[in-house]
């Protein structure tokens, strides 16, 4: 059994920056891939970034450059540091866990989310 639980959510100027942490349970979490998903209001659930076991990344085009995923094996913790927030990143943001692709379909274990707002 895996437990997320996404932090680090909350009100941020456009411009500015958060970092988000999902700390993970369970004896998988250095094998496994993770991955950043965000969900605006009447949206769909949408790929952000997602990192391997061995720490290689990949992002979304939308993020690319701003957002950075990272992990910490020995905390069984990843990070999505953001940087220079839009409103449009606004969303309620979800870790996973899962393939590494961009698929949601490919993650087994999710956590609650943690609210990101972004004002103008």
């Amino acid at each position: 059994q895996v437990q997320l639980a996404e932090s680090g959510g909350g009100l941020v100027q456009a411009g500015g920056s958060l970092r988000l942490s999902c700390a993970a349970s369970g004896r998988t979490f250095s094998s496994s891939a993770m991955g950043w998903f965000r969900q605006a209001p009447g949206k769909e659930r949408e790929f952000v970034a997602a990192i391997g076991w061995s720490g290689g990344s990949t992002y979304a085009d939308s993020v690319k450059g701003r957002f950075t995923i990272s992990r910490d094996n020995a905390k069984k913790t990843v990070y999505l540091q953001m940087n220079s927030l839009k409103p449009e990143d606004t969303a309620v943001y979800y870790c996973a866990r899962g393939s590494g692709s961009r698929a949601l379909r490919e993650y087994d274990y999710w956590g609650q989310g943690t609210q990101v707002t972004v004002s103008s």
